[in-house]
């Protein structure tokens, strides 16, 4: 089957951390189907987890219904049609085990944030809690008067209700998968800081952090400014930047980011921050990776395109020093996690934030736009993310782009970087011989074997002059002639940061 819309009603309240619920799911059935499982995870012996108290169709009938660990089962009457759409009711209450983080700030004030990735959001949410299937969501919230709150799409409801309550509604009908789908609770103070063609650019602070709570976040109207002009129109019905109680530094929730609590109220720079949160609006929340191995396809992007707006923002000393610091980052975890990015032994999904998926996979970009050139990898980023906007996709479909746009074949590129462990580790020599050419020699001592071209800056102690050379390594050693040099006094491997690779000493 294939959920095509989520309607969640919730009720959020300050008696306790109980909240009821009320799905409406529509689903589209891909084959006959008499019974189905959704996500919800089932009050525990703890007392946490979500309790469903009843389940029916479209037409009302009551369903028969089972819980068990992270499964809601369902079976209808009789089989569903194969084509055929359905819509189901489900009623349930309970305290989120995870998912939802229920706590308080640093102010003492009660939130309320969700915190869906990779896969918790069936803590709170039933539906299909996997990045393959993406279905256009609306939050329909009711919470105690004090409280802001920020959700998913477009505000299309905001009213007083009795009892000192307020009802929200939230809605987009841009398809997500439900890791990025959520909403946030709280106290705010809420500025709007401009719009780019059209589109609405806000923050959400905690009020007691208001003055640089709003200053720390402002960079965001001109980071989304540049990725909506230099990649792709944004695609989102707004972009609001949050102050929250995530797990992580930053989540990418689908047009309402969540910032972790001290990015608002420090003077740190969180430039860098706000540009990894946005690109992801585009490569994770847009174009997304079809399973949780191949998720370098959001982390990896992100992460370059830090650097490429740091590069066309500061200029391109910014962008390799950001790049020579991950490298760095890549060579240190490789000597404790020796893993290739895409990593199907992975059982734990949080385990896939790592720097293979972030740093490695940054650079497996960048060695990719050395390759085959800046026009060809920016057409064939552009390409793939218009190919899969609002879908998902694995390595092999963005190859097949960059192949396309190209007209290289790249399959050895991405099996040595994607799909084999490690990095180059090379011993780098050199051999003078006064009456003829000198000679580099580059030994790759890691296991397996790489192909690729590094670029090494020679000093001819003679002339006192310098030539960068390109030698292609195709062997466990490679011997290279220099021309016209026969005095070299000192060699500089790659000069212009532009290959992935660690020096061994000799």
């Amino acid at each position: 089957m294939d959920i095509r819309n989520y309607v969640f009603q919730l009720e959020l309240t300050d008696e306790s951390d109980l909240i009821r619920g009320k799905a409406n799911i529509e689903m589209r059935f891909l084959q006959d189907l008499q019974s189905i499982n959704l996500d919800l995870y089932a009050r525990q012996d703890n007392g946490k987890g979500m309790l469903v108290t009843a389940v029916s169709d479209q037409q009302g009938n009551a369903l028969a219904f089972s819980q068990s660990g992270h499964t809601l089962s369902i079976v209808f009457p009789q089989a569903q049609p194969a084509k055929s759409i359905q819509t189901l009711h489900i009623e349930y209450e309970g305290i989120p085990e995870d998912g939802l983080i229920i706590s308080t700030n640093k102010h003492g004030s009660r939130t309320f944030f969700g915190d869906n990735w990779p896969n918790r959001a069936h803590h709170w949410l039933p539906g299909i809690d996997h990045p393959s299937d993406k279905a256009t969501v609306a939050f329909q919230v009711t919470a105690p008067q004090h409280y802001q709150v920020i959700g998913t799409g477009v505000l299309l409801e905001e009213s007083n209700l009795p009892n000192d309550r307020k009802y929200y509604h939230w809605k987009t009908d841009r398809p997500l998968p439900l890791k990025v789908a959520v909403i946030g609770a709280a106290p705010f103070s809420v500025a709007y800081t401009g719009s780019v063609d059209h589109i609405p650019v806000s923050s959400w602070v905690f009020p007691e952090v208001r003055d640089i709570g709003f200053r720390q976040y402002f960079p965001a109207r001109d980071i989304l400014a540049f990725f909506h002009e230099n990649l792709a129109p944004y695609p989102f019905e707004k972009l609001a930047n949050v102050q929250s109680k995530t797990r992580y530094g930053g989540m990418e929730n689908a047009g309402n980011i969540f910032y972790y609590e001290a990015s608002a109220a420090t003077d740190n720079d969180i430039e860098g921050l706000l540009a990894h949160e946005i690109a992801h609006q585009w490569f994770g929340n847009t174009a997304s990776e079809k399973n949780w191995y191949h998720v370098w396809l959001s982390e990896g992007f992100a992460t370059y395109f830090t650097h490429y707006y740091f590069e066309q923002t500061y200029g391109d000393a910014r962008y390799r020093e950001g790049l020579a610091e991950d490298r760095k980052r890549i060579i240190q975890y490789a000597k404790r996690n020796l893993k290739p990015i895409v990593n199907t032994e992975i059982n734990d999904f949080n385990q896939v934030l790592n720097t293979n998926s972030y740093q490695k996979g940054s650079w497996v970009l960048h060695m990719l736009r050395e390759k085959i050139g800046t026009a060809a990898f920016i057409q064939g980023v552009q390409t793939y993310y218009e190919r899969f906007k609002f879908g998902n996709a694995l390595t092999a479909d963005l190859q097949a782009v960059m192949e396309e746009v190209s007209g290289q074949n790249l399959e050895p590129f991405f099996q040595q970087w994607v799909f084999q462990a490690g990095h180059p580790q090379l011993k780098i020599s050199y051999q003078n011989n006064p009456s003829g050419f000198a000679e580099i020699v580059v030994e790759q001592v890691q296991e397996g074997n790489f192909e690729v071209t590094i670029e090494i800056a020679v000093h001819d102690a003679t002339t006192k002059s310098t030539a960068t050379v390109s030698i292609p390594l195709k062997d466990k050693k490679n011997v290279y002639p220099v021309m016209g040099i026969s005095n070299i006094s000192s060699l500089e491997p790659d000069p212009n940061t532009k290959l992935l690779f660690e020096v061994i000493e000799p």
